[in-house]
């Protein structure tokens, strides 16, 4: 395998890809208008695309809300990020929670309708 990344159907890829952008530092890896990557410094090898969910490229009947799939994402101080999502008025799904395996974990949606897991090690 040479290459693998997960992409994300919205209706306002600038939005979505500002919103990764502020909340966790992501920064723009591509950008072609209808489709924008981004990664991060401290993980360059992970790539999240914001794809335009009626963009041609995209099968007809594909375009729906996003369903049965969750994005995680491990930091390294959750109370940070979640101060972030809420001066950007994220729709929070679960406040900061401790989890019985050692996590601390925030739930949330992104613009485009996505579930966003935040998590952080118990310290």
């Amino acid at each position: 395998m040479k290459r693998a990344f997960t992409n994300i159907l919205s209706n306002d890829v600038e939005e979505t890809a500002g919103f990764y952008q502020e909340l966790l530092g992501m920064k723009r890896a591509g950008d072609f208008g209808w489709f924008i990557v981004l990664s991060h410094d401290e993980m360059p090898e992970f790539e999240l695309g914001i794809l335009n969910k009626y963009h041609d490229t995209i099968p007809r009947g594909l375009s729906s809300d996003p369903a049965g799939c969750i994005f995680t994402f491990v930091v390294s101080d959750l109370e940070e990020v979640n101060a972030r999502a809420i001066s950007m008025q994220t729709e929070i799904l679960q406040e900061p929670t401790d989890l019985p395996y050692g996590q601390r974990r925030l739930m949330f949606r992104d613009p485009s309708g996505s579930i966003v897991d935040v998590s952080s090690p118990i310290c």
